[in-house]
C-alpha cells in the first residue's frame, strides 16, 4: 500500500514514537522509508558560506537523531534514508515529501517547539494542511 514513507524527526520523544510506528509500517508494507529532520533558519542566507555553515551546524545538531534513527531502523530490519535540511520545516517537509513522491507521512504530534505551536499555531496542522499525500500524526 505505501511504497514511500517519509517521517518527519525533530529529535523531539513524539517524533520518536512516529518513527516506530513508521519503522512498523515500513516493515509490514516492504516500504522504503525516508527521515527527514529540518533546522529551522530564520533568515534568508545573502553569501553561499552561510549556507554551509548552517548545513554543517544542521548536520552536527541531528548526528544524535540519525544515529538513534539508523539504530531502530537496524534494529527492525528496515533501510533508513536520511535527510538533514535547514530552512523552514513546514515548507521543506512538504517539499521533500512532494519530490520523493512519498505517499505518506509520518509526524509526532508536537516537538521541541511547543512555545511556537502555542502561539503561532501547529507545524503538524500545516503539514497535514499542505502534504501532497496522505500524513499519520502520532501522539
Amino acid at each position: 500500500m505505501f511504497e514511500r514513507i517519509l517521517c518527519a524527526n525533530d529529535g523531539a520523544a513524539p517524533a520518536f514514537k512516529a518513527l516506530e510506528l513508521a519503522l512498523a509500517l515500513a516493515k509490514q508494507n516492504r516500504s522504503e522509508l525516508h527521515m527527514v529532520s529540518v533546522m529551522e533558519i530564520d533568515y534568508v542566507p545573502e553569501f553561499i558560506e552561510e549556507i554551509r555553515e548552517e548545513t554543517g551546524a544542521a548536520a552536527r545538531r541531528f548526528r544524535s537523531v540519525v544515529q538513534r534513527g539508523r539504530e531502530m531502523a537496524e534494529k527492525n530490519g528496515v533501510k533508513l534514508h536520511t535527510h538533514i535540511l535547514t530552512g523552514h520545516p513546514v515548507r521543506d517537509i512538504v517539499k521533500l515529501a512532494a519530490e520523493l513522491k512519498a505517499d505518506l507521512l509520518v509526524i509526532g504530534a508536537t516537538g521541541h517547539s511547543a512555545f511556537y505551536e502555542r502561539m503561532i499555531g501547529s507545524r503538524a496542522d500545516r503539514l497535514i494542511q499542505l502534504a501532497p499525500c496522505p500524513a499519520l500524526v502520532v501522539k
